[in-house]
C-alpha cells in the first residue's frame, strides 16, 4: 500500500492497480505539490465540502471518470456538476471492487447545507485505513478497531480548525494502529504545527509509532 502526500488533507492511497484520492484540495494549496490536471485515480473520498478539502474534485473526477464517495449532501454536490458519485452518511458501510468504505463521524462543519463532515475506516488491499477527517476528539474513536484492527490512522493535528497535537496523540492511543501518520498542519500560520512534536508525544507517551510523511513525499506500508 502506497501512501502518497500532498500537503494540506490531500493524499492517496494505491495498491498498484487502484487509487483512492481524498480530499483533492491541489489549486491555490500552499505546498503546491502537484497540478489537478496530472492526478490520476478511479475514487475520491471526500471528508466534507470546505474549500480546502472538496478542492478539485470535480475536475479531477470528470478528467479520470472517477467515482466521487462522500455525504448523501456532498455526494449531491458534485452529481449536480456532473460527476459520478456514491452518497453515503455516518455510520454506513458500502462495498466496491477494492474493498469497502465506511463512514465514520468527523465533528466540524460540513460546508454544505444540512450536511456531516465525516471521517472514514477503508479496507483496502488487505489494509484497513482510518482517516479522521477534520474533526475535534471524540471517545469513539475507541471504537473504530472494534471490527479490526487499524494499521494506519491519518490524523489531522493543525489546531485551531482541528484536533491539535495533544487530542491527536490521545486519538492515536485509542485507536492503536500500527502506524499513524499527521495531516492537515503547516499550510496556513493558523495551523503551522511541529509534526516531530507529535511522533514525540505519541511515540514517547502514548507508545503509538508514527512517520512523518514529507508533504511530496510517498511511505510505502
Amino acid at each position: 500500500m502506497k501512501f502518497m502526500f500532498y500537503g494540506h488533507a490531500a493524499f492517496s492511497l494505491s495498491d498498484g492497480t487502484t487509487t483512492i484520492l481524498f480530499d483533492p484540495f491541489f489549486t491555490d494549496n500552499t505546498w503546491n505539490i502537484a497540478k489537478a490536471q496530472d492526478i490520476h485515480c478511479q475514487y475520491i473520498f471526500i471528508s466534507h465540502a470546505h474549500f480546502d478539502h472538496y478542492g478539485d474534485a470535480e475536475a479531477i473526477a470528470k478528467a479520470n471518470d472517477a467515482l466521487i464517495i462522500s455525504t448523501a449532501e456532498v455526494a449531491g454536490k458534485a452529481a449536480q456538476a456532473g460527476c459520478r458519485t456514491h452518497g453515503m452518511h455516518l455510520g454506513g458501510k458500502a462495498d466496491f471492487p477494492f474493498g469497502s468504505i465506511r463512514l465514520t463521524p468527523a465533528f466540524h462543519g460540513a460546508g454544505v447545507p444540512g450536511g456531516h463532515a465525516a471521517g472514514c475506516i477503508v479496507s483496502f488491499g488487505g489494509k484497513a485505513i482510518y482517516f479522521a477527517g477534520d474533526t475535534a476528539l471524540y471517545s469513539d474513536m475507541k471504537l473504530h478497531s472494534r471490527f479490526a484492527p487499524i494499521d494506519c490512522a491519518i490524523l489531522p493535528i493543525g489546531d485551531n480548525f482541528t484536533m491539535g497535537i495533544e487530542d491527536a496523540a490521545i486519538a492515536a492511543s485509542w485507536i492503536q494502529p500500527k502506524i499513524a501518520i499527521p495531516i492537515h498542519y503547516g499550510t496556513w500560520p493558523l495551523i503551522d504545527k511541529d509534526p516531530q512534536k507529535f511522533k514525540q508525544l505519541a511515540e514517547d507517551k502514548f507508545d503509538v509509532p508514527v512517520t512523518v510523511v514529507v508533504p511530496g513525499s510517498s511511505l510505502e506500508f
